[in-house]
């Protein structure tokens, strides 16, 4: 039988696991009587681990909201899940407040992880391979993070002191619908009521955010995804591109992500299923055309090119250069 310091410990672990566990569930679970587990919750409301006590017919005792984080008990499975977690956060610049925070937290679990399971996480570590290099994302402040999130669930203006990609500071109110995590950094997404237009913000570059008095309504529409994506593919940039593919949406996807290009109809179709080729009609907008002749080759569907020329010259350069490699022998 477990010392009393080993039950008191199970205890935590089986609260921690969720719901309300009557005294009864406890007592066998503990395999002690009930006035026992009464003096175990004694002992974990003690060490400031906030236990209450839930009356009535389904009553017993739950772990309620606490003032710091209690100790916490986690399974073989349930402390790898979250090394792992934190490994694929780090990698994709998915952490707040650089990367202290995450390594520190590491580090703690991997503390104290019994020795067969840290053999397991090593063993899957260095068999681990990942296609993309380590991102090196600035961060969001965490204090902002919370600070917008906060607005974004509670319709709250929010003001933010925000420095642009030029460097230029500048201070505005928000209407935030909603953060979004894409390649590797987080934006928010709302309407900006000076101008009445939507706008998207690097999180990483808000210094400072206030939440101010007042409410606003969520626009009907898009998704903040959706917003943020169809931003990307219409953003200012040197080249406005337009060309005609044909094939489907699925099969331009693959290349042409929609945070790259928008699509929309060229023709009528007979069907508007997604699987359906058809002429779809493409837009994007890029500092450099570079890329796209071999992102076209890769399509392997028929296109016009619409504009610009320049884009038509680097096609047939590069169709050309493909023909001549592969006439040497």
């Amino acid at each position: 039988m477990p010392r009393p310091t080993g039950r008191v410990l199970t205890l935590l672990e089986l609260l921690q696991s969720g719901g309300t566990r009557t005294v009864a569930e406890l007592a066998d679970r503990l395999g002690v009587d009930g006035r026992t587990v009464r003096r175990y919750v004694d002992h974990l409301i003690d060490l400031d681990v906030p236990v209450e006590s839930v009356r009535g017919r389904y009553g017993g005792y739950r772990l309620a909201p606490g003032y710091r984080l209690p100790p916490l008990m986690l399974s073989d499975d349930e402390a790898l899940a979250v090394l792992l977690g934190l490994v694929a956060g780090r990698r994709a610049g998915l952490m707040t407040a650089g990367h202290t925070a995450s390594e520190t937290a590491s580090a703690k679990i991997r503390r104290v992880l019994p020795k067969h399971v840290a053999r397991r996480l090593d063993t899957l570590l260095e068999s681990l391979v990942f296609t993309d290099q380590p991102g090196e994302f600035a961060t969001p402040d965490a204090g902002v993070l919370l600070t917008v999130a906060d607005a974004v669930r509670h319709r709250r203006p929010v003001s933010i002191r925000y420095t642009d990609r030029d460097g230029r500071r500048s201070e505005r109110t928000l209407h935030a619908y909603g953060i979004v995590a894409h390649s590797g950094r987080w934006y928010v997404t709302g309407t900006d009521p000076e101008i009445g237009e939507d706008r998207t913000f690097r999180l990483d570059r808000i210094k400072d955010a206030r939440t101010l008095p007042g409410s606003f309504e969520a626009p009907v529409g898009p998704d903040p995804a959706h917003r943020v994506l169809t931003g990307f593919a219409t953003a200012e940039y040197r080249h406005e591109v337009t060309l005609r593919i044909h094939g489907t949406v699925e099969q331009i996807r693959a290349r042409l992500p929609a945070g790259v290009a928008s699509l929309e109809e060229h023709e009528a179709a007979v069907g508007k299923d997604q699987g359906t080729a058809r002429w779809l009609r493409v837009r994007l907008r890029a500092e450099r055309l570079d890329w796209l002749p071999p992102t076209l080759a890769s399509l392997d569907r028929p296109f016009i090119i619409e504009r610009p020329d320049e884009l038509r010259d680097l096609v047939i350069a590069f169709a050309e250069r493909l023909a001549s490699n592969a006439r040497q022998a």
